[in-house]
């Protein structure tokens, strides 16, 4: 396919759009290009937004109309149909295509080809510039569903360096945290969909005092990302009940692998000195 599909003008312009057309390019993205054959009242209810907001997306992709849109889409479609490939493989040998192993990995893949289309190189590494910087202190916070992440990157990052705190997730207990975060601090915020009003507070209240926030987020974007200073968007639907954090941890590990290169000599001594107490301890059974 061209690099040029109406996907990736979608992509590339992602940021660029409002609410309810970030709304409606999702759900064209969500299944390209089938969702997008449908007239435009069908496309627009899809989407859950008005036929106006369909009509001023196309125009921004630089359509003169529905008509003209739609006709690149067949197009696109066409020549998808006309690949040579006959047979789609499945992920899963030796269960259906339709089976939920393939269904799901489908969808995972997708949420990760969509997600790192969209990430910007250069905040990717200022963020990662920011953690790694030993003048400044870190704290990590997540909330119903996402402290298991927020716990995953506390972990490692308090190995990696020094001065690394776990907010806890119960909201009466963030502000005596709060008290020690000073201007330049970094505030790594986890928040998908429903977004929490006590952890919009914290990014508030944090913003105020000079910190810079790292926020992961959903494809929809937690209303944290007006403070934020460094913003991961992570496609989250899959076939499930409940959202996916794969892509949340594919970008969560890039993070730590990045700053355990930049303050390696320092991240090298702190291993080295944790494997020796853990030695000592006897915390783990040794084969050699």
């Amino acid at each position: 396919m061209s690099s040029n599909t109406i996907a990736d003008r979608l992509q590339a312009r992602f940021d660029t759009l409002t609410r309810a057309e970030r709304q409606l390019a999702d759900a064209i993205l969500e299944n390209y290009p089938v969702s997008a054959l449908g007239t435009i009242t069908t496309v627009a209810q899809t989407a859950d937004v008005s036929t106006p907001t369909v009509a001023r997306l196309v125009q921004k992709l630089g359509f003169k109309g529905f008509p003209e849109f739609q006709a690149e889409i067949r197009q696109e479609l066409e020549a998808r149909i006309s690949s040579p490939i006959a047979k789609h493989d499945t992920w899963a040998e030796h269960a259906p295509e339709g089976h939920i192993l393939n269904r799901f990995t489908e969808a995972v893949i997708g949420n990760i080809s969509q997600t790192l289309a969209q990430i910007d190189v250069e905040t990717f590494e200022r963020g990662c510039a920011a953690l790694a910087d030993p003048d400044r202190a870190v704290f990590v916070v997540g909330g119903r569903i996402t402290r298991a992440l927020a716990d995953y990157f506390f972990l490692h990052m308090q190995v990696i360096r020094p001065r690394v705190t776990h907010i806890q997730s119960i909201s009466n207990a963030w502000p005596h945290y709060l008290l020690e975060v000073a201007e330049g601090d970094v505030v790594v915020i986890f928040d998908i969909r429903r977004y929490e009003n006590s952890t919009l507070k914290l990014a508030e209240m944090a913003a105020e005092k000079g910190a810079k926030i790292i926020l992961f987020t959903d494809q929809w974007r937690s209303p944290v990302h007006k403070y934020a200073d460094v913003c991961f968007c992570c496609r989250i639907g899959v076939p499930s009940a409940w959202d996916s954090s794969v892509v949340s941890l594919l970008l969560l590990e890039s993070v730590i692998a990045d700053v355990q290169e930049r303050n390696w000599p320092v991240t090298r001594g702190r291993m080295d000195a944790l494997e020796e107490m853990f030695d000592r301890t006897r915390f783990f059974r040794k084969f050699t």
